[in-house]
């Protein structure tokens, strides 16, 4: 048995580091000047220590390019460093020096940035040659400069520099000469340092003359050292907070309200989120909520961070207890990550719940905007639910708001059904739907409007949170059966006049694309439309939801089912009935007669083939008798109706009603409408 060491060398970990360790070229910016802000910041925590005795002087970064010399220089004056620390922090891969500086004064360092000691290696990944010059703060020291080219190998000696700080001198090769250009470079700043705690210039500011934009001797700072976040709420007023949401979303309009999250314990995390106008259309551009870690931009990609529902916000997050990948490109996921979540789901409800309780006039008027952020929380995150439901709103077809304690109370006595269940009636269109509306209404009831996006979703939540409790859309059956209240009356039709009126309705409704029709029978009151359409509230529930999907699934394949209910009290109804019977009853009833006959001789004999334990005997004529004699039956019912324009019209009249009456479907019925008239 053996042990030992794996070995691992500059020359094996040199290519990986420079290759591979971030996942954009772009980030060496990011590091190079956040090791510089690490250096001020460094300086400023040992100088309140009073173990740095000199002038801080001008305590900046700055960023400097020369096209001509193919050079890219961050420069600091900082903390510095001589010949040890080089050796130290440089030339040992991974020895991160705000890691161990942390440790010192872990007390007093928040703004530290850097953990891993690699951030200086990504200058390789668009450098041909990297080059330091140092001096460090320390009484006496020497100032050195330091080269590589990529390669293991490195050149150290001693300078002259008169300045305290570090340069970092970067020649881009070939293949990275965007990084030449001060636009990009600007570009990126903004990105990632734009709200760095200490000044970064890069650059001179510009004005016009002469036509054009030329430099002034002023120089440009780049970034906002002490942003909105980290300030305290009460030193804000609203017009802070809307300038700097502008500054973050230009070209968008005012957001609803914000949050301004300040935690110290058991993390740190600070931050603003805004809710901003989303109305009609769901929103997916997800990416607008801005990751920080100690003012240094991270990420926009936050789901870990945020709970799913408030990704649709937009602002910024800070945390230094974010745990990150060692490139810091993106989270890592863990049990603080999750507590940190639900923290700021706790703060969203609790916010909201406020604005409600303050002043729920103005929160009545921001529902429709906020609704979707509402609903979505409460159908991703459990807790939320839980909070939300005191402040959630059902909104009429009349804009009366009600919460859900509310509005239960409102309907509990009138829209009870038989089964003791709550029916909660609404409607998705008013302007559609008035009909079925206006029919509920008359009858006490009253109908919400769920319009939104989600309220397929919010709707089959509620039901499964409160028992006892079922939504039915107002189209999707009659107002004597929307709340079944006793059992179902006798739409009294013999079984002779119900085949016949089933067959004379069914073989006038137009021929309308993926679409079925039942037909059934109401003895309803005399003033109620001749014939209704409505549409099964399971089905159309599933087809709903199905068109979310991609694909649309099972339910999405099949056909809309309607039902055509005819009102057999209305006169005119009960005249086309009346006529009816008389006219095919003769011709009818014989036929019918028949086919109940072969229909018994059928039975019987697979009854006595069943007794005696016989295989079935062949009834395949017989069959093929009745389906005749059906086809002849219907044959002569359409041949009938066909010179019936009542019963057409009252069908087309449903038809109208629900919106499916179209083309030249339409066009007959408007012709037709002309002659009955």
């Amino acid at each position: 048995m053996a042990t030992g060491k794996i070995g691992v060398t500059t020359e094996n970990i040199f290519p990986i580091i420079k290759k591979f360790l971030y996942s954009d070229h772009e980030i060496f910016l990011r590091e190079l000047v956040s090791n510089a802000i690490d250096a001020t910041q460094k300086l400023k925590t040992l100088s309140s220590f009073g173990e740095f005795k000199g002038e801080l002087g001008e305590m900046n970064v700055k960023v400097s390019v020369d096209k001509n010399a193919g050079t890219l220089t961050i420069s600091d004056h900082g903390i510095g460093m001589d010949a040890d620390d080089i050796n130290k922090y440089i030339n040992q891969i991974a020895f991160s020096g705000a890691e161990e500086f942390l440790a010192k004064y872990k007390d007093t360092a928040n703004s530290i940035i850097g953990h891993f000691g690699l951030g200086f290696y990504s200058a390789f990944m668009v450098s041909k040659k990297v080059v330091i010059k140092s001096l460090s703060y320390k009484e006496g020291a020497k100032a050195v400069e330091w080269s590589c080219d990529g390669s293991p190998e490195f050149e150290m000696k001693e300078i002259e520099k008169a300045e305290r700080g570090t340069d970092v001198i970067l020649y881009i090769d070939d293949d990275n000469k965007e990084f030449l250009e001060q636009t990009r470079i600007d570009t990126l700043l903004k990105k990632y340092c734009r709200f760095l705690p200490v000044p970064v210039i890069s650059g001179k500011e510009q004005e016009w003359k002469d036509g054009k934009y030329v430099d002034t001797d002023k120089d440009k700072i780049v970034n906002s050292s002490e942003p909105l976040w980290t300030k305290k709420p009460t030193e804000l007023t609203d017009a802070d907070y809307l300038k700097f949401y502008h500054e973050l979303m230009p070209g968008n309009e005012d957001p609803m309200f914000w949050i301004h999250l300040n935690v110290d314990y058991p993390f740190t995390l600070t931050g603003i989120l805004y809710f901003p106008k989303i109305r009609n259309n769901f929103d997916v551009q997800k990416n607008r909520i801005q990751l920080y870690c100690n003012q240094v931009y991270v990420t926009d990609q936050v789901e870990g961070v945020v709970p799913e529902f408030m990704t649709l916000m937009q602002g910024v997050i800070d945390s230094p207890d974010i745990p990150l990948n060692v490139s810091r490109s993106y989270l890592q996921a863990d049990r603080q990550v999750k507590r940190i979540s639900s923290y700021i789901s706790k703060k969203v409800a609790e916010k909201l719940d406020k604005m409600f309780k303050d002043d729920r006039k103005s929160f009545e008027e921001k529902w429709d905007d906020i609704k979707i952020f509402i609903e979505y929380g409460m159908l991703t995150d459990e807790k939320f639910y839980e909070s939300a439901k005191n402040f959630f709103l059902l909104k009429d077809v009349n804009d009366t708001y009600y919460t859900l304690e509310e509005y239960h109370k409102l309907v509990e006595a009138e829209q009870t059904d038989k089964d003791n269940t709550v029916i909660y009636l609404y409607a998705t269109d008013k302007t559609a739907q008035y009909t079925y509306i206006k029919a509920a209404e008359d009858k006490g009831y009253n109908v919400l409007l769920m319009d939104g996006q989600l309220d397929p979703h919010i709707v089959g939540l509620l039901e499964q949170k409160n028992e006892k409790t079922r939504f039915v859309r107002v189209d999707s059956d009659i107002p004597e059966r929307l709340i079944v209240k006793s059992d179902s009356t006798d739409a009294g039709l013999s079984p002779l006049q119900t085949d016949v009126m089933s067959t004379v309705i069914k073989t006038q409704i137009p021929e309308i694309e993926k679409t079925n029709f039942i037909v059934s029978f109401a003895a309803l009151k005399e003033t109620d439309a001749p014939a209704t359409v409505t549409q099964n509230e399971f089905m159309r529930r599933m087809k709903e939801m199905a068109a979310m999907q991609p694909g649309g699934g099972f339910y999405g394949e099949l056909p809309d089912s309607y039902e055509i209910i005819v009102n057999t009290n209305q006169p005119v109804v009960k005249k086309i009935v009346e006529l009816a019977t008389t006219s095919l009853e003769n011709e009818v009833a014989p036929i019918r007669s028949e086919i109940e006959t072969l229909n018994n001789e059928m039975t019987e004999a697979r009854k006595a083939a069943t007794d005696k334990k016989e295989a079935t005997p062949d009834l395949s004529e017989k069959e093929n008798k009745v389906s005749d004699l059906r086809k002849q039956e219907e044959g002569i019912i359409k041949k009938y109706a066909d010179g019936q324009p009542k019963v057409r019209q009252i069908i087309d009249l449903a038809l109208l009603q629900s919106q499916l009456l179209k083309g030249e479907s339409l066009n007959a019925f408007i012709k037709r409408s002309v002659e009955l008239l």
